[in-house]
C-alpha cells in the first residue's frame, strides 16, 4: 500500500480530533511538578510576601531590561505575520474538513468574539489607563494634560488593548483549531509544535515541559485578572456602603467567596447557567458603555471615536518602536504599560487561544484571523474611548479625577472608575450592577481558564475531571492572594513581576508555533491540490498553445512521472511528511486502518 488507508496526501479531507481513537488519561508528572510548584509559591508567597515581592521586582527588571525586545517583537511581528497568512493562498484552507461548514452562524460567531473581548480588565483600565497616559505620557510623546495629549492617550491605550493584543492570542487560537480540527491532534500546546519535535509522544518530557509553561503562564495572567477584580469590587464596596476595610482584607475576602462560587460551578458541573449569566454580563457592558455615551459628554465622544482609530493607526510605529534602550524614564513607561501587556497577553493566550478555536472550527484561516483581529478590538477600542474619554473629559471640566492635574494626585486605580461614574447621574444604580458584572466575570473567567488548564493537564480531554479542574481554581486563587499581599498598596507592581517574567518562556514558545504552523501549512491538502492545479493548467495551456493553437481544451491522462507536462513531477505523495500525519492509529499508537469513503475504521 502506497499510501496510508490507499488514499493520495491531496485527496485527504482533513482529520478530526473527534474520530480519532484517544485515550485520555490525567498527567501526573504535570499535574503532581505544576501543582507543587504553585502550592510552594503559594506558601511562600504567604509567608513571605515582601521577599517574593522583592525578588519578582529583580527578576522583573532583568527581563525587562534584557529581554523585553522579545515581547515588543512579538506584539508587532504576529500581527505582521496574520495578516500575511490571510491574504496569502493558505487563507482558504478551512478550520475543519473539507466541506464542512462552520459550526456556529456568522452572527453567533460574532456574538461570542464580542463576549472574548469583555472583560474586567475593561472595566479596571478603561478610565484609569487613558487617564494616566493624559497626565504621564510616553516620555517624548507629548506634554502631559495638554490638548494633544487627550487624543494620544487614548491611542495608547488603543495600541496596548487592540490589535497587538489580539494578534497574539489568535496566533495560538489558529493553531489549535487547525491541529485539532484538521490534523486530528489533541488542542494541546505542545501538539502544535510537534512538527519542530520529530513527533514526540505526548508524553514525552518536551511536550510535558511546553504544557507545563503554558499552565503556569496561564495560571499567573489570569491571577492578575481576578486579583485586580476582586480590589475593583471590594473599592466598589467602599464607595456604596462606606465601609472601609483595612489594607486588602476585603478584597482577599472577595477572592475567597468567588473562588468558593468557580469550585461550585466547576464540580457541580452548572456551566450553562455560568455561560447563562454571561450573556447577561454582555448585554450589562453594553448597557453601561451606552449610559457612559449617552449620560457622558456625547459630542466629545462621538468625535473621539473616529479620531483615536486614526490617531492609533498613525501613531502605530512610533508607539511600537518605543524601546528599553531610550533611557531609564523609558524603561520605567515600558515595564509598567506597554512591555507589561504585551506579556500578559502572552500570559493569557493558551486561555483566549483554546476558546477562540473551539468556536471557530469550520471557518477558513483568512475568516478567522480577520475576525480574531478586527471584532473584539474594535469593541476594546471603542469601550476604552469612551470610558476613557469621559475621565479626561471630566478632569478637563473640572479637574475632578486628579485634583492637582498629575499622575500622583491620581485615587488608587481601582477607584478610579467609581470617582468618575460619581460624576454621572444615576452612579447610585450603575455602580451596584459594575459590582455585580464584576463578580460574574471573576467566576466565568476562573472557571475557564481552570477547565483549560484542566484540559492541558489531562492530554486534552475534552471533559476533563471537575476536581483538578477545582484544584486548578484554587491554584489560580492562591496566586491572586499572593498577589495582593505581595504588592501591597501597590498590588499592580505585583502583577506586573508576576506576569512578566512566568509569560517569557511561553513568548518563545510562541515564536515556535508560527514555524510548526506554517510548516504544515506548506503540505495541506488544500494546498497540494491549488499547487497542482496551478501547474497542470499552466503545462495544459503551454502544450495547448503550441499543438493546436486558438482551439483546444484541457482532458486528464495518466502521464509518465518523468515527463515534462507531469503536474506533480516535482513533488514526492509518499514522502512522509505529507503521510504520516493521516495514518490513523489506535489508543496505543499502533496504525490502523481507515476507510476513508464511509469514514470509518476497518475492523
Amino acid at each position: 500500500m502506497r499510501y496510508p488507508h490507499q488514499i493520495h496526501p491531496a485527496l485527504v479531507p482533513g482529520v478530526s480530533i473527534e474520530d480519532q481513537k484517544v485515550r485520555y488519561r490525567v498527567d501526573k508528572p504535570i499535574l503532581g511538578v505544576v501543582g507543587l510548584l504553585i502550592i510552594a509559591f503559594v506558601a511562600w508567597g504567604v509567608l513571605r510576601p515582601m521577599q517574593v515581592f522583592d525578588y519578582s521586582t529583580i527578576a522583573l527588571n532583568w527581563v525587562m531590561l534584557n529581554l523585553g525586545w522579545i515581547f515588543t517583537t512579538l506584539a508587532a511581528g504576529l500581527m505582521f505575520f496574520l495578516l500575511g497568512l490571510a491574504v496569502s493562498r493558505y487563507g482558504k484552507i478551512p478550520l475543519g474538513l473539507d466541506g464542512e461548514e462552520a459550526e456556529y452562524s456568522t452572527i453567533s460567531w460574532v456574538a461570542m468574539l464580542f463576549g472574548a473581548g469583555i472583560g474586567i480588565g475593561i472595566i479596571f483600565f478603561g478610565p484609569y489607563e487613558p487617564m494616566s497616559h493624559y497626565l504621564s505620557p510616553r516620555p517624548g510623546a507629548y506634554e502631559p494634560a495638554s490638548d494633544e495629549a487627550v487624543l494620544g492617550a487614548l491611542a495608547q491605550s488603543a495600541l496596548h488593548w487592540g490589535i497587538g493584543a489580539w494578534a497574539i492570542y489568535a496566533v495560538v487560537g489558529l493553531a489549535v483549531a487547525y491541529v485539532s480540527y484538521r490534523r486530528g491532534r489533541v488542542p494541546l500546546m505542545s501538539s502544535i509544535l510537534a512538527p519542530l519535535m520529530g513527533g514526540a509522544r505526548p508524553d514525552s518530557w518536551q511536550c510535558r515541559l511546553i504544557d507545563g509553561l503554558a499552565i503556569i503562564a496561564t495560571l499567573f495572567g489570569t491571577a492578575a485578572s481576578l486579583g485586580i477584580g476582586a480590589l475593583q469590587i471590594a473599592a466598589g464596596v467602599e464607595v456604596v456602603s462606606s465601609w472601609s476595610a483595612e489594607g486588602n482584607a476585603l478584597a482577599l475576602g472577595i477572592i475567597v467567596l468567588l473562588t468558593i462560587g468557580t469550585i461550585i460551578s466547576a464540580v457541580s458541573g452548572v456551566a450553562r447557567g455560568i455561560r447563562w449569566l454571561s450573556n447577561i454580563n454582555l448585554v450589562l457592558a453594553v448597557f453601561i458603555a451606552v449610559f457612559f455615551f449617552v449620560v457622558g459628554p456625547t459630542a466629545f465622544l462621538a468625535n473621539m471615536l473616529p479620531a483615536v482609530i486614526i490617531e492609533y493607526v498613525g501613531q502605530m510605529p512610533d508607539m511600537l518602536s518605543a524601546n528599553m534602550g531610550e533611557g531609564e524614564a523609558m524603561q520605567k513607561y515600558l515595564s509598567t504599560w506597554t512591555t507589561f501587556y504585551w506579556a500578559w497577553w502572552v500570559s493569557w493566550a493558551p486561555f483566549v487561544g483554546v476558546f477562540t478555536a473551539k468556536i471557530s472550527r469550520g471557518r477558513t484561516i483568512r475568516q478567522f484571523i480577520f475576525g480574531v483581529l478586527f471584532i473584539p478590538s474594535a469593541i476594546i477600542v471603542t469601550a476604552f474611548t469612551i470610558l476613557g474619554g469621559t475621565s479626561i473629559w471630566l478632569q478637563r471640566a473640572h479637574s475632578s479625577v486628579a485634583p492637582d492635574n498629575t499622575a500622583a494626585s491620581l485615587p488608587a486605580p481601582e477607584q478610579i472608575f467609581f470617582v468618575v461614574l460619581d460624576q454621572l447621574p444615576g452612579a447610585h444604580i450603575i455602580a451596584p450592577l459594575v459590582m455585580v458584572m464584576l463578580a460574574v466575570f471573576f467566576i466565568t473567567t476562573a472557571d475557564s481558564a481552570s477547565l483549560v488548564n484542566s484540559q492541558l493537564s489531562q492530554q486534552g480531554n475534552p471533559t476533563p475531571n471537575r476536581l483538578i479542574t477545582a484544584f486548578w481554581a484554587l491554584c489560580m486563587a492562591g496566586i491572586a492572594v499572593v498577589i495582593l499581599l505581595a504588592g501591597g498598596q501597590n498590588a499592580l507592581q505585583g502583577l506586573q513581576n508576576f506576569i512578566t517574567v512566568t509569560a517569557l518562556p511561553f513568548a518563545v514558545i510562541i515564536v515556535g508555533m508560527c514555524v510548526a504552523l506554517v510548516r504544515e501549512l506548506r503540505n495541506d491538502p488544500f494546498v497540494i491540490r491549488g499547487d497542482f492545479e496551478r501547474q497542470a493548467v499552466a503545462n495544459a495551456v503551454r502544450e495547448g498553445v503550441q499543438s493546436y493553437g486558438d482551439n483546444f481544451r484541457l482532458s486528464v491522462a495518466e502521464t509518465p512521472a518523468d515527463h515534462e507536462l507531469a503536474a506533480g513531477a516535482d513533488f514526492d505523495s509518499a514522502a512522509e511528511e505529507n503521510t504520516q500525519w493521516y495514518q490513523r492509529t489506535d489508543e496505543d499508537g499502533n496504525p490502523v486502518d481507515f476507510d476513508y469513503e464511509t469514514n470509518r475504521y476497518v475492523e
